[in-house]
């Protein structure tokens, strides 16, 4: 799995290997069974996550008791916490295991120590970021604009391999639709292909 993570990191940084097999020595990766809570709505954060392996659901309960999937994180995704210049710092959703999962495991408070002693790691953690905002940024363009079968069919160009790996009522909460609508979608879709 280090493997794979000094990978992902030479996309983003000229470290060198040496630097590299520092900073991979020092990140904690654990694995999490399916089911495994990370983290809880309400909770305040303390740790950001780097799916190595596995997918992550990112979700949130309504107040009338209806949970809502906002995103799913797969390999080669960082899941990050953006609240903590604001005053409430508490979670705003849950974040589920899907599926067993090898997760890299960040310390929130640690976090500053790690950048000063790695110059690159802030700098590629930037670069995580950004690609990351501009994805959630074309997503919820899309969720705008294009009807919910154009959202299902973006969703099988973009992330097809989710509609194998998670529940369909899940996925259809994704969509913004009812799992019955994303059914008729996808009779109305393999129906078209023949």
């Amino acid at each position: 799995m280090k493997r794979i993570l000094l990978k992902y990191m030479t996309k983003f940084t000229s470290l060198s290997e040496e630097e590299q097999q520092k900073i991979s020595e020092e990140l904690l990766i654990e694995e999490y069974k399916k089911g495994t809570i990370l983290l809880r709505q309400g909770d305040v954060p303390t740790k950001c996550y780097f799916v190595l392996k596995g997918c992550v659901r990112q979700y949130f309960i309504d107040e009338l008791g209806k949970e809502i999937t906002s995103n799913f994180y797969t390999e080669e995704q960082a899941i990050a916490s953006f609240n903590h210049h604001k005053q409430d710092k508490s979670s705003k959703y849950f974040l589920t295991c899907l599926e067993d999962s090898i997760l890299v495991v960040g310390d929130i408070d640690k976090e500053k120590d790690m950048y000063n002693k790695y110059s690159q790691l802030e700098s590629m953690t930037r670069k995580m970021i950004e690609i990351n905002l501009g994805e959630v940024q074309d997503d919820y363009a899309l969720f705008i604009n294009y009807s919910p079968e154009e959202r299902y069919k973006a969703l099988l160009m973009k992330r097809a391999n989710l509609v194998d790996r998670v529940p369909q009522h899940q996925l259809a909460s994704y969509l913004g639709i009812t799992p019955e609508s994303l059914s008729r979608i996808k009779k109305r879709i393999f129906k078209d292909k023949d």
